[in-house]
């Protein structure tokens, strides 16, 4: 009578899922089913895809998407030690000057020492102003450009509300040209 039992306890496919899991094969099948099966890709490290609309991609074993800013973040993302010397970047100047320089504070102090060495500094020093003021030019011609684009009234101090609406045309040109002047002037000065 056990003999018999034994036949109707164990079918084929669990006599096939006792073979799988003796030889390691822990994602075979043991039975033949219908439906939908889902295909599987795989991807390794390095690998760029599309899926649902996004693009993906491996790094450091870890799936990611691909955004628009990932650039920016990389920009603005700061290392653990400095790419340079290999020394810790967790004081405030060392993050300051990576910012700037690419290097660590101790780093950028001996590019500084090794320049007033050579009688070079004062020329660095020149040229980083001048970059500096470049920069603020710029961002200043931009904020202006934009303010100037975006204004349709004003507010005095009495309280008289001004329709700039009408005039606008006169009021962007006068605007642009004054700052386009004290950023030509600066300029100048600069050289």
């Amino acid at each position: 009578m056990s003999e018999s039992l034994l036949k109707k306890e164990f079918k084929q496919s669990d006599v096939q899922r006792v073979r799988n899991l003796v030889n390691k094969d822990f994602t075979s099948s043991t039975k033949q089913q219908a439906g939908y099966s889902k295909t599987s890709q795989y991807h390794t490290e390095g690998d760029i895809w599309e899926e649902n609309g996004k693009q993906w991609t491996i790094k450091n074993g870890i799936k990611q998407n691909i955004t628009k800013l990932d650039r920016a973040k990389a920009a603005t993302r700061i290392p653990l030690k400095c790419p340079k010397c290999s020394g810790s970047m967790n004081h405030r100047l060392h993050k300051k000057m990576f910012r700037i320089h690419g290097v660590c504070f101790e780093c950028t102090l001996e590019y500084e020492t090794s320049l007033r060495e050579a009688g070079l500094y004062e020329q660095y020093e020149k040229q980083m102003m001048r970059n500096n003021m470049e920069g603020f030019l710029k961002d200043l011609e931009l904020w202006v450009h934009d303010k100037v684009s975006e204004i349709d009234t004003f507010v005095t101090e009495q309280g008289d509300v001004e329709d700039w609406k009408h005039n606008r045309k006169k009021y962007e040109d006068d605007i642009t040209k004054k700052v386009i002047e004290y950023s030509s002037l600066v300029r100048k000065r600069l050289e």
